[in-house]
């Protein structure tokens, strides 16, 4: 399911229009980036847990040559399934 298939359903299933469902999801995944961004933890309860974890440096190897290589620190979203999420799979 791509951005488009959900925009469709949910304007189906809430009987609303699909612009005004795309604005909606637009608004809403830009809160989620801006709060993440800001180090909070995002939690949709029942759904899951979105939060920001650093990975710390480390060595990795380049396949091409197999020389080795450090890879730098950063950071990565981190998602956490909620229980009715994990029950409904």
């Amino acid at each position: 399911m791509n951005k488009a298939n959900l925009i469709e359903r949910a304007s189906a299933a809430a009987g609303a229009s699909k612009k005004d469902t795309g604005e909606i999801l637009n608004a809403i995944l830009s809160e989620m980036a801006a709060a993440l961004s800001r180090g909070e933890k995002v939690t949709l309860v029942g759904f899951g847990s979105f939060e920001v974890k650093e990975r710390a440096p480390r060595t990795g190897f380049n396949p091409a040559t197999m020389e080795e290589m450090e890879i730098p620190a950063l950071k990565t979203v981190f998602f956490k399934a909620g229980k009715n999420l994990k029950e409904s799979l």
